[in-house]
Formats: C-alpha cells, structure tokens, sequence
C-alpha cells in the first residue's frame, strides 16, 4: 500500500513535532518544509488538518510555532494514516472502467483484509513511541541550523 504525499506529511510533521518537543525546541511549519524538502504550503495544509484532528496545537505571531497536544503524543499511528488518508478501497473495481470480473472476484476481499492487517499492525504504535527512539533526536541534532530554531517553547 502507497501512502499519499500529504499523509507521509502529516506524519513527518508530527514525528518531528514529538521528537523536538523532548527537546523543548520550537518548531515552525517553515522549519517542517525545509525539512522534509516540501513546500511551506504543502506543509501548513498537512498542519491545519492535524490541528483540526485536536493533534496539533498552533500559535501565531513571533513567538509561534506547532506543539503536539496530548491526543496526539497519544494517538495510534493507524489512526492517524487513516484519518489523513481517508478511507478508501486499496483497487478502484467500479471506477471509470468497472472491472468486468467483479460480481465473482475475490481479490476485492482480500485487498481489504490486507488493508485492515496493515492499520491494524500501526494501531499497535504511537507517535510517541516511534519519536522515542534514542537516534531522532540525534539526527535533529544534527539538522539544528536547518529543521528547528534554538528558541525555548514559551509556558
């Protein structure tokens, strides 16, 4: 299964967004661009629905930037792709051209019980837990000058 751009967005951003906040670095829909090589545009379209989803918290203005909510430090990354990727069949049998073999195929069922199998295997995960792993905040380490600002979170 070939997940969509803006969901491969939608949690890249939210990775980042967990694994800065260990850091309590501020991080900017600028920042998750230059990051993951993707327009700004593309970016705040992928951020403004994880704020609509209550993952995301926004705050405008200089001292602005995103945060993680505790719904989203919490939530199963099944959950998530399928919010973002909506729920749609894995082959389109009745699309434009109906597939003539459909009243009597069975590789419809089966794409759907593998499509299950596989939100079911990211429903055992959090954003969290994946974020946790002692190498991202390495590598965001590295990647300081570029992915975060060195501004503190204000409380």
């Amino acid at each position: 299964m070939q997940l969509t751009r803006f969901t491969d967005l939608g949690l890249r951003a939210v990775m980042l967004l967990a694994a800065a906040e260990a850091r309590e670095q501020r991080v900017t829909t600028r920042s998750i661009a230059t990051a993951a090589g993707a327009s700004e545009n593309h970016i705040a379209k992928a951020v403004s629905r994880l704020a609509e989803l209550g993952l995301v918290a926004t705050r405008r203005g200089r001292a602005g930037g995103l945060a993680l909510t505790d719904a989203g430090r919490n939530v199963s990354v099944g959950w998530l792709v399928r919010r973002l990727e909506g729920d749609q069949e894995v082959i389109d049998c009745a699309g434009d051209q109906p597939c003539p073999l459909v009243s009597a195929c069975r590789l419809r069922r089966a794409m759907a019980a593998a499509k299950e199998a596989f939100y079911a295997e990211l429903d055992r995960h959090t954003v969290t837990e994946l974020a946790g792993d002692s190498s991202l905040p390495v590598v965001l380490q590295l990647n300081t000058d570029v992915l975060l600002t060195t501004e503190r979170i204000p409380s």
